[in-house]
């Protein structure tokens, strides 16, 4: 199913935290196990930009930015959650180095560490169109979550 993993990243601070990234015919998958809905939310938005950047750990925690968004249902929220940074990115140029989120039943709230796009230190990997409902989904299983969706380049 996977034909070549781009990227995994693993964190640390979770017991069960991993995105990985896989390609998808003209497009790139992004895959996101952890133990937890606010984990998956996190790994999520990482797994994004490392697509967009490629040394995304030179992304400096220069500002924050917070963002708050309805929703009930994981997967509609991962995708208006990922297609927001994606709107930060592209109408203001800031990239994300980490992020808290908090997911309850009114929706996700967020504070994001980041700075603006610096072409001298940022190496850029690939130009992420939009997010999209293709293959979109999230599920639970016992004490994890895993995640899929597809970015279009």
């Amino acid at each position: 199913m996977i034909a070549e993993d781009r990227h995994a990243w693993i964190n640390p601070s979770r017991t069960v935290a991993m995105y990985e990234i896989f390609e998808h015919t003209a497009d790139i998958g992004l895959r996101v196990r952890t133990d937890s809905l606010n984990g998956l939310m996190e790994d999520a938005a990482a797994g994004l930009f490392s697509i967009i950047v490629a040394n995304l750990s030179d992304v400096k925690h220069v500002e924050t930015r917070r963002f708050q968004l309805p929703g009930a249902e994981p997967d509609l929220l991962l995708f208006d959650w990922l297609t927001e940074l994606l709107y930060a990115f592209d109408a203001e140029q800031f990239v994300l180095a980490a992020s808290e989120v908090q997911v309850d039943g009114a929706g996700l709230k967020a504070e994001c560490h980041g700075e603006c796009l610096d072409a001298a230190r940022h190496r850029m990997e690939h130009e992420v169109k939009a997010i999209t409902y293709h293959g979109l989904a999230v599920q639970r299983g016992g004490d994890s979550w895993l995640a899929e969706v597809i970015v279009d380049i």
